[in-house]
């Protein structure tokens, strides 16, 4: 009787343990899909992502903007970080969401402008007869 529990057990543990690998490779897959289909901007905000720990639209969510505009995060941010503030009742860990959150929608506005400079023509190099 011991010897089938612990039989159980382990088939369980490697249907669980193979279920769990296979959902990770599907979700790395699917994170490097949606990296190539942004582009190199993309590449460049989902290392961005990487970095802060929070993703743009949890960062759009936190804020509650739908677009980039740094009017619009100034404005939400300051109210959100008042409101939150811990001298009025609020709570630490919300107004430093709301910090992050707003780090986060900067990173990304930098991104933006950075591919939407056009870039300088190539030098040419000059050759040592002319």
């Amino acid at each position: 009787m011991a010897r089938y529990l612990a039989q159980i057990i382990v088939m369980g543990t490697q249907v669980v343990g193979r279920a769990f690998a296979r959902a990770l490779r599907q979700e790395y897959a699917a994170s490097q899909a949606a990296a190539e289909a942004r582009g190199r901007a993309g590449q460049q905000s989902a290392a961005t992502s990487s970095i802060t720990g929070m993703s743009l639209q949890e960062a759009q969510q936190i804020l509650n903007v739908s677009t980039l505009s740094p009017e619009e995060i100034q404005a939400k941010y300051e109210h959100l970080f008042k409101v939150n503030d811990k001298t009025a009742g609020g709570s630490f860990y919300l107004q430093s969401k709301v910090v992050r959150a707003k780090e986060r929608l900067e990173e990304e506005l930098c991104i933006q402008s950075q591919d939407d400079k056009p870039k300088p023509p190539p030098e040419q190099k000059q050759t040592a007869g002319t």
